[in-house]
């Protein structure tokens, strides 16, 4: 496990896989239910980074526009394999089993965040880590019209991949010193990308009491 935890760090991910790899695990996350623990912002982020000389191997490894196109590329495709999995398999789903790569409970959250903003939670749960690998499934159980998920699926896919892959490369030029702690910089990624979920299980919290 601790080998495991080492190879998801973005810095160590991104010269290791390559641009196709990062087009891989964005996908897997978007697409695949068992993908909901692949660091998605902190990845793209990162590989903005290494899209400049200012990283830690000293040159540029990606092309910005290239990756930037992929990207979207598979988180639509990804989110679309998503939809049609909730639209086949319907309810049944929320009475599937947990596993070790499956946790019912991510489900039934995405559920409830959905339920509260409706289509808008497709474009949202983008910025969500777990929360954008669900979100798509739980549009397809409720039958989400789909040329209005997809409306949402693109534009979602489009801001989300445009602002991460470029957060990293212009804060590569604008402050190179920071690029020399991509491990910090992702944590801080993770944090912010959980921040809007934490808000929201706060206010909860204090309407109960």
């Amino acid at each position: 496990m601790h080998e495991i935890r080492e190879l998801l760090k973005p810095e160590v991910l991104v010269p290791l896989v390559g641009l196709f790899g990062i087009v891989a695990i964005i996908f897997a996350e978007t697409g695949l239910l068992v993908g909901f623990f692949l660091p998605g912002d902190s990845l793209l982020v990162t590989a903005g980074i290494f899209c400049t000389p200012h990283n830690p191997i000293g040159k540029a490894v990606l092309n910005a526009p290239l990756l930037i196109a992929l990207a979207i590329i598979a988180a639509i495709v990804g989110d679309t394999v998503g939809y049609w999995i909730g639209k086949k398999a319907g309810r049944k789903i929320f009475s599937r089993e947990d596993s070790f790569l499956f946790h019912r409970k991510h489900l039934l959250a995405s559920q409830k965040f959905y339920e509260k903003h409706g289509g808008k939670t497709i474009v949202m749960a983008r910025f969500m880590p777990i929360v954008r690998t669900f979100a798509p499934v739980v549009a397809g159980v409720g039958n989400m019209e789909y040329s209005r998920f997809v409306r949402f699926n693109i534009g979602g896919a489009i801001g989300w991949v445009v602002s991460m892959v470029m957060a990293g490369y212009v804060l590569a030029y604008v402050a190179p010193g920071v690029t020399k702690h991509i491990e910090l910089l992702a944590l801080v990624i993770i944090f912010l990308s959980l921040l809007p979920a934490i808000i929201s299980y706060l206010k909860n919290r204090s309407a109960r009491t």
